[in-house]
């Protein structure tokens, strides 16, 4: 199909002009019948990489997803842009009457059904494998597809039959699709659905309207209440370790005033979905939840996530702050941190077997080392996940608004050097820290390394010090670890260059925990105008207030999450440009033919009234250019 012809198609289903990274090229390259391997960040637009070939291609297209509420946002959302009778998307699942199966069967067998949703655990039913033996497959695609991983931080094992069930349906190409994944997760997915020769695409994980924060853990609760409070009628996530840490903070803020609801896999079915619901719906602000509130939710306006307890991997944070801002505006991630927590889940992992426990440690000290830095947030993040980023200040994280002292550190980072290279055996951080630090441990001592001439070398400063000098030598490139021995460090040709002759090299000493944080108000403001400024801001603020309400009470009409109506970047481009015709509402960003007749009546009538009583004067020339979300 022609590239003219495919972004006609983006305009007219979804109200896009252009493309967005590498969408374009994924689906040229899934029109064409290859394999795709797709690592983009949450928000990064990975669900057009399937949804718009799905509609251009003969047959449907089969979309594997691992939450049922997942698929129903996704179904209810292609509905919306179709101008039809919803037969375009379907989903194949547990909580289907016998009757609805009944209908998706109909609609997938006369071809109206472009994109049928299943569970893993729904693919390998035997009815619905001899049924999709008589469907004509366009492709395959594994959304989440990090949870076929142990390294993935929500492994599930039925994600591992995929493959046997695409053999036995009818082999189509296959598309993997993940926000997060380390190249260990990489590997593991491309080995497991036999797709090595797929054509990898990897899009830049940078999120640059999101804040990161990393605050003290003191006092956290009267903090949260006062951020929430700076922050009124914003919708945040808060995430806790403990369901019992999710009812007292949840019936905490509910005390003060704070409209929030729990949400852990200890409460029954119907209270979950019931205040899932009321949070998407609008009809709460905040929802405090344990991990198990994660790839279910959708919701693109979410402004804040806070981590009450810091999370067990840096793929879990990832991926749960990349709840914030999924429309591209602002985003404000904030995670409390005390090495109690550590303490705490490492006294978790006792009694797990030995293999389990060491892949968990070695999680564990990469969060430490993200919360305890005084580096740029986004450069240790995007660094985790094979990524560099060049800029020196992102100017969106606390480490960059208020940098630390630096200093020159071409000593540390030779001695570290030495010793890595005098070793025949490679070793992990923690115990590279120890040797130079001279701690000494059972580990240390059955490994002989108390008599090395390194042991004690650097004993002028802690381990901790010798831990963040390794984690500067792997984002500067001169160290490396090796991907299928989780967390072995190795010196690179870079760094054996820089042993020979080192250059000057700046490093930054880590954050002292203490009681208590200077300039939080300063901090505040400093954080909010920078999220502002990475993501956008409103038009008109009273007509965009009147736009909202209105998609809340249709949303209520019609049954809908007000999201699936309009996003908050098409109202605030509502609010811009004050469009007063069906032409001029398609060319407001994210709204397409299906939408602007399905929904945009009411809108168009509100800005009308609104244009005429306050004498608006509207822009000439209504042209907006937009890329997919």
């Amino acid at each position: 199909m022609e590239p003219d012809l495919i972004r006609h198609k983006l305009k007219e289903f979804f109200g896009y002009d252009t493309f967005k990274g590498d969408q374009e090229e994924v689906i040229t390259h899934v029109m064409s019948g290859g394999d795709a391997f797709v690592l983009m960040p949450t928000g990064g637009g990975k669900s057009l990489c399937y949804q718009l070939p799905a509609l251009l291609m003969e047959g449907t297209a089969i979309v594997v997803s691992p939450l049922i509420a997942l698929m129903k946002n996704q179904v209810d959302l292609m509905r919306g842009f179709d101008a039809g009778a919803g037969s375009v998307a379907h989903f194949l699942n547990s909580s289907l009457s016998r009757l609805q199966i009944e209908e998706v069967r109909s609609d997938l067998l006369a071809g109206r059904t472009k994109l049928l949703y299943v569970a893993p655990e729904s693919l390998s039913k035997e009815e619905n494998v001899s049924f999709l033996q008589e469907v004509k497959i366009s492709f395959y695609a594994i959304d989440e597809a990090h949870c076929i991983s142990e390294w993935g931080h929500d492994f599930r094992p039925e994600y591992r039959n995929i493959r046997d069930m695409v053999n036995r349906i009818g082999r189509a190409p296959i598309i993997a699709l993940t926000a997060t994944a380390t190249p260990k997760v990489q590997s593991d997915i491309l080995k497991n659905l036999r797709i090595q020769d797929a054509k990898v695409f990897k899009s830049s994980f940078n999120r640059s309207n999101l804040y990161y924060e990393v605050r003290d853990k003191v006092e956290a609760e009267k903090d949260i209440i006062r951020y929430i409070k700076q922050n009124p009628g914003k919708s945040g996530i808060i995430y806790c370790l403990s369901r019992k840490k999710v009812e007292e903070l949840a019936e905490l803020l509910c005390i003060n005033g704070i409209s929030a609801l729990p949400y852990h896999a200890g409460l029954d079915a119907k209270t979950r979905a019931e205040n899932q619901d009321k949070f998407l719906s609008e009809d709460v602000d905040v929802i405090v939840a344990t991990i198990a509130f994660g790839m279910g939710i959708d919701k693109p306006d979410v402004r804040f996530v806070i981590h009450y307890d810091i999370p067990k991997s840096i793929e879990s944070y990832y991926q749960e702050t990349g709840r914030a801002g999924r429309d591209g505006l602002e985003g404000h991630c904030i995670a409390y941190y005390s090495y109690k927590d550590v303490q705490k889940l490492e006294k978790f992992m006792q009694g797990k077997p030995v293999s389990e426990q060491e892949i968990n440690k070695q999680l564990l000290s990469e969060v430490t080392a993200y919360a305890e830095s005084s580096q740029c947030r986004r450069k240790l993040l995007l660094n985790y996940f094979g990524e560099d980023y060049t800029a020196d200040n992102c100017h969106c994280c606390d480490n960059c608004v208020h940098p630390k002292e630096m200093f020159d550190g071409r000593e540390e980072m030779k001695l570290v050097l030495q010793l890595v290279e005098s070793l025949p055996e490679h070793f992990k951080i923690d115990h590279l820290a120890n040797v130079l630090a001279g701690v000494s441990n059972s580990i240390i001592k059955s490994y002989k390394h108390d008599k090395l001439k390194f042991f004690g070398a650097g004993a002028a400063h802690s381990d901790k010090f010798w831990c963040t000098v390794i984690h500067q030598g792997l984002i500067a490139h001169l160290l490396a670890k090796e991907i299928e021995k989780y967390g072995l460090i190795y010196a690179t040709e870079q760094g054996r260059q820089f042993l020979k002759e080192p250059w000057p090299l700046m490093l930054v000493e880590d954050r002292a925990f203490s009681n208590g944080t200077d300039d939080e108000d300063d901090e505040e403001l400093s954080a909010a105008s920078a999220a502002e400024r990475n993501g956008g801001g409103a038009g008109d603020p009273m007509l965009l207030s009147m736009l909202k309400d209105l998609r809340k009470n249709l949303a209520k009409r019609l049954k809908l999450q007000p999201w699936v109506i309009f996003g908050d970047p098409s109202l605030e481009d509502m609010a811009t440009m004050y469009p007063v015709t069906f032409d001029e509402l398609k060319n407001c960003q994210g709204v397409g033919e299906g939408k602007a007749h399905k929904f945009g009546e009411e809108f168009i009538s509100l800005i009308k009234k609104y244009v005429e009583e306050n004498d608006i004067i509207r822009p000439d020339d209504f042209v907006l250019k937009s890329a997919p979300n």
